[in-house]
């Protein structure tokens, strides 16, 4: 049996980021079920951190991670892995109040918030439809992040082995046992390891992964998103164009490689899965993307599906389990986990290692009592955690 200080289940971002701040403390071990990383979730997502979504505690994860993208250490990637792309929120005249609540929300963490009308709009997006029943009035946010998530992924990866960690790819874990020092894990093949603290960053599997255990579930619901990628109209350059997300959250567009990356911001539920596009979602954003804009019949050229994960109140959740031990969770990252993940790292640091809660979030409204699981069993007693 291999003996570690921390066992990882989970090498998405949010495992990965974690492990490269605990293989500081101790030694750590990551494992990942298939063999690329971030294989169900974070290396499908569109990579764009904004604080156009999510509570204030979603934004307040979001405006703390920023520094580590702006700013990171010497040696952590060879390339950037952010690059400044704004955001547009765009509504109709129906939804202009919930623009209005959106502006109120986003401005308490970022201050390059402006409003623009019609004729911008037209402007930044050459195809998004403008006036009458479509766009009447926007929020530009010049704050929008393109995040790297291949670089982000890989990068965490070396930064753990520079501190003589380990990350085994192609390995899931069939079975964990409490033991009398801390919890035992246990691959198909039968391989064993030990450590005091196991943290369970597993994504859609996460429940899974706590039954294993015997571990009360945190009530996670993974739920399908469909993207779909289609060319821009002849002779158009969409390279400047911004991050277009609907005041109805129900469309948003992003530009990548010369390309449109589209999705109706679906969330069906769905069970732990290689998840795939289905007809009707593909469908449903092809129809989005003709509603929205001008672009007719798009040829899609590509298609796929990503799971996000989220507890109750969809706020992403960290903490050790009350009913066990040394098990850690780090799970509900929703569709957040690359955009809070700097933060979430931090936080799992601080929690596991019993060092002072970082006080940046503090000054951001981000306290303990927003992430632990505690407060689901607080509020959803019987619920939400078995």
């Amino acid at each position: 049996m291999s003996v570690a200080d921390f066992l990882v289940i989970g090498g998405g971002v949010a495992g990965l980021s974690a492990a490269a701040l605990l293989a500081r403390h101790g030694k750590t071990i990551v494992f990942e079920a298939e063999a690329a990383l971030g294989y169900h979730s974070s290396g499908r997502s569109v990579s764009f951190s904004h604080f156009g979504i999510g509570g204030a505690a979603v934004k307040g994860l979001t405006a703390y991670s920023r520094r580590f993208f702006e700013e990171q250490e010497d040696g952590f990637c060879a390339t950037s892995i952010a690059g400044v792309v704004p955001s547009l929120y765009f509504a109709t005249q129906a939804e202009l109040p919930a623009l209005a609540t959106l502006q109120r929300d986003m401005a308490r963490f970022t201050s390059a918030i402006e409003e623009v009308g019609e004729a911008e709009m037209a402007a930044l997006c050459p195809v998004l439809k403008v006036g009458s029943d479509s766009a009447v009035r926007g929020l530009l946010d010049k704050s929008g992040l393109k995040l790297d998530a291949d670089a982000l992924l890989h990068s965490f990866a070396r930064t753990l082995r520079q501190s003589d960690g380990e990350l085994v790819t192609g390995c899931r874990i069939a079975g964990i046992e409490s033991v009398e020092n801390g919890w035992t894990a246990t691959d198909e093949k039968g391989e064993r390891w030990s450590a005091p603290i196991l943290v369970n960053a597993a994504g859609a599997w996460a429940d899974q992964v706590a039954e294993l255990a015997g571990v009360a579930p945190l009530g996670l619901e993974p739920k399908r998103r469909t993207i779909i990628v289609v060319a821009p109209p002849a002779g158009t350059d969409p390279a400047g164009w911004p991050f277009i997300l609907s005041a109805a959250n129900d469309f948003y567009m992003l530009t990548e490689a010369g390309r449109l990356l589209v999705s109706p911001v679906d969330e069906v539920a769905s069970s732990p899965c290689d998840a795939a596009p289905e007809d009707y979602d593909i469908a449903l954003a092809a129809d989005r993307l003709q509603h929205y804009t001008s672009i007719a019949a798009p040829r899609i050229a590509h298609r796929w599906a990503g799971l996000r994960s989220f507890v109750a109140d969809r706020v992403p959740t960290a903490g050790f389990a009350a009913d066990a031990p040394g098990f850690f969770w780090l799970a509900g990252q929703g569709g957040y986990g690359l955009q809070t993940a700097p933060a979430m790292a931090e936080i799992a640091e601080a929690l596991i290692t019993g060092s002072v809660w970082p006080a940046g979030l503090s000054a951001l409204g981000v306290e303990p009592g927003q992430i632990t699981p505690d407060r689901l069993r607080a509020a959803f007693p019987g619920g939400f955690l078995g």
